[in-house]
């Protein structure tokens, strides 16, 4: 029976190494950080009884949310960029819809502009012109 479960952890081990591990962007951090700032105060503003309780919960949806939104957004852009099409992403329950539509290039700044909405219940809640920017890696040579 030993010998079953040192093998079962082994060979969890060994799958587990093999995995592709899921690195966050920036713009996932700083979208994380607004919405767990937002979350955690409707959250102790809401919950009348426990504003710690109301502001931890509210703030760990919020940062989830918030990342979440981010992450989805920034693909989003760099799809539409990459395609030359719009592109919408909608929420498995419809109440939130993210809108990009490319509208050019800079070559002097060699960024492409794209054109963000994000829609929730139906209301435009966000509406921003983002740049997607094309990057030279450059190395000193000695």
């Amino acid at each position: 029976m030993k010998r079953v479960a040192v093998i079962g952890l082994l060979s969890a081990f060994m799958l587990t190494s093999c995995a592709e591990t899921y690195m966050p962007s920036q713009t996932a951090y700083q979208g994380g950080l607004i919405g767990a700032a937002t979350g955690a105060t409707a959250g102790a503003i809401l919950n009348k009884d426990n504003k710690w309780k109301g502001g931890v919960i509210g703030g760990v949806i919020g940062a989830i949310a918030g990342a979440t939104i981010s992450e989805i957004a920034k693909r989003g852009a760099i799809e539409a960029v990459q395609s030359n099409q719009p592109v919408q992403y909608q929420s498995g329950d419809g109440r939130v819809i993210y809108q990009a539509q490319p509208e050019g290039y800079d070559a002097q700044t060699k960024c492409h502009k794209v054109h963000e909405k994000i829609y929730e219940n139906g209301r435009l809640v966000k509406d921003q012109v983002r740049e997607v920017c094309n990057s030279d890696k450059t190395e000193g040579n000695y």
